[in-house]
């Protein structure tokens, strides 16, 4: 039974994530970011108008360098605390206070980037054979200097940092401080709702009756806030434009996909080869599910149900370690240490409470230990998200070993395959280890459900309906709440087709997703789970020479652009075939699954 979430000071510490490794106390956070604005301050003392040879260059980016390692904790301090939850009067001023002083530093140091760019391009190369510490990111300067602006416009625009920002942060205020949901009742019974219960437990509740309630309950209070969110979206949106257009982009794709280092080719192959070749298997499955749960009509509200619910196992997070190491093991002792120290070390937070940010993430400050935040609910669900999160944490882990800070991050268009590669491991092992048909429905169910689910169709969704938001902006339109409702819907019934009825309350799954404020990411899901797809079967087939060769790319981090990464792993994107190889790979999982369901009702006759 859901029950109504505790207060963050009544969760028990171990449940909680250790953020002393970045700072023991609020002093000792004040006290780091003052140093900080003190040396920062005394950087643009010594480097402004300075920079005049390679040896120069050289010079201040060490520097440069060693002020934005001190930044990573202090950054990540102040975010994370306040993700714990967001009704903290504390941490929300916390994350105001850095907010300003952070924005303050960046106009500060706006000149290093305006006068690098203002030298011959060929300091800057000669610059990049006496340290090539600094080839990557000098190369990355380079060729962003078309879109650099003039160096005091590009100071103030840098102090108007956290205002460009502040759309996010409202959006969270909106979403997990002023949205407060009542409870919802069926047949006299009344049953608590909050974000956390209704997306970890309510939409994939069995009874189809309270799930549905649920579902009502909760887009009703979404309904509510619908003119305030589609409002902070459009600021977001409009300020993306403007930026856009001062820059001197083409289009707001062109802006948004030029950090990615991603032709526009591959970001349109992704979301229109999934709407029109994964949308067929996808039917299939919904009306697998329908046909299983013996549903009237399927609705979008039973989208996310299991398909075997009483084959649910539920897990503790004790449990889950034994998972986690059995499937991981492939990657080697020193990839499982790190899994060990996130248990025994609280880099995870399991806990569950009011004002925690809903999903799951993983913060991997540079020169210390990932963070991962997940609400744990005990279904066995989460082990394929917990595996995800540290697929990104045992990601920058060697990452940040192996690479400086400017070269550790790679494009987002690659950021998601090494976390959908820990999913597959998962499934992987689970299949290898039982052939009973009920386990195996089960596993895979789960990786259609979760897995591809989550990725393929969740945020893609997202991504189809973005697309179609920026084509508006692009036009030199806005948005708003009605405008958003009819494009989601839109996008919804073009996909699900008369496989499932798009209840009213659907069109406001724009209003849950804050990927929308981190640009051109939704997409970027399936493309990272296209290559992990790949990857793990070459795992599958070859074993070690493949893990070898996928623990080289984690290392590589932002060293190389996503196609050479992934050309290290033996996949080719430039070509259409393991975005297709993928597409046919999900439709031969629900085919067995169809299958395996006519076996085990066979059985059961």
């Amino acid at each position: 039974m859901v029950k109504s979430l505790p207060r963050r000071s009544e969760v028990p510490a171990e449940e909680t994530w250790d953020l002393n490794s970045l700072f023991a106390s609020d002093k000792e956070f004040n006290a780091a970011l003052e140093s900080l604005q003190q040396e920062v301050a005394g950087f643009q003392k010594q480097f402004k108008g300075n920079i005049q040879d390679a040896a120069s260059v050289v010079e201040v980016l060490t520097s440069y360098l060693a002020l934005l390692e001190k930044l990573v904790p202090i950054s990540t301090y102040a975010s994370l605390s306040l993700s714990t939850d967001q009704t903290d009067d504390e941490a929300q001023m916390r994350s105001s206070k850095f907010g300003s002083v952070s924005a303050k530093m960046s106009s500060q140091l706006s000149f290093v980037t305006s006068e690098l760019l203002a030298l011959p391009e060929e300091t800057l190369k000669s610059a990049m054979e006496q340290s090539g510490e600094f080839e990557v990111y000098l190369k990355e300067l380079i060729r962003r200097k078309p879109h650099q602006l003039h160096p005091e416009v590009e100071k103030t625009l840098a102090a108007y940092s956290s205002t460009f920002s502040a759309p996010y942060g409202l959006y969270n205020t909106t979403k997990m401080v002023d949205m407060a949901f009542d409870d919802f009742e069926v047949n006299d019974q009344s049953y608590p709702l909050s974000y956390v219960s209704f997306e970890g437990d309510w939409e994939a509740e069995p009874d189809a009756e309270l799930r549905r309630t649920a579902f009502t309950a909760f887009s009703n209070k979404l309904k509510e806030y619908q003119h305030t969110t589609a409002k902070t979206y459009d600021m977001q949106l409009q300020t993306e434009k403007t930026t856009s257009d001062l820059r001197g982009y083409d289009t707001i794709f062109d802006y948004l996909l030029f950090n990615q280092e991603v032709d526009r080719s591959l970001y349109n192959r992704q979301i229109d080869l999934i709407m029109t070749e994964l949308a067929p298997h996808m039917q299939k499955y919904a009306k697998l599910l329908q046909k299983a749960h013996g549903l009237d009509k399927m609705t979008f509200a039973d989208l996310k149900i299991s398909l075997d619910p009483s084959y649910e196992p539920e897990i503790t997070v004790e449990e889950s370690k034994k998972y986690i190491n059995e499937a991981l093991g492939i990657m080697g002792d020193d990839y499982l240490k790190m899994v060990e120290r996130s248990y025994s070390e609280r880099w995870i937070d399991f806990a569950q409470n009011t004002g925690k940010s809903t999903g799951a993430f993983c913060s991997s400050p540079y020169g210390n230990h990932p963070y991962i935040l997940i609400s744990w609910t005990g279904r066995m669900n989460e082990v394929f998200v917990l595996a995800h999160e540290l697929g990104h944490a045992g990601h920058f882990y060697n990452a940040n070993r192996e690479q400086n800070l400017f070269n550790a991050r790679p494009s987002l268009y690659f950021i998601e395959a090494p976390s959908t590669m820990n999913e597959m491991l998962v499934a992987n092992h689970l299949l290898k280890n039982s052939d009973d048909p009920k386990f195996k429905r089960w596993v895979i169910s789960s990786i259609v459900a979760r897995t591809y689910y989550h990725n393929f169709v969740t945020h893609l969704l997202e991504a189809a309906y973005q697309r179609k938001v920026y084509e508006r902006i692009d036009a030199g339109q806005s948005v708003n709440a009605g405008v958003l409702n009819i494009i989601k819907r839109g996008v919804l019934e073009e996909f699900w087709g008369d496989a499932v009825e798009i209840t009213p309350g659907a069109e406001l799954t724009w209003m849950r997703q804050p990927h929308y404020y981190m640009g051109l990411y939704p997409y970027t899901y399936s493309a990272g789970l296209t290559i992990s797809t790949q990857v793990s079967k070459r795992i599958l087939n070859e074993g070690q020479p493949a893990v070898d060769e996928w623990l080289e790319v984690l290392k590589a981090g932002g060293t190389k652009t996503p196609v050479e990464l992934a050309q290290m792993a033996g996949v080719d994107i430039t070509t259409e075939k393991p975005l297709r190889d993928t597409i046919a790979y999900i439709g031969e999982l629900i085919d067995e699954l169809v299958a395996l369901t006519e076996e085990i009702e066979e059985v059961a006759k």
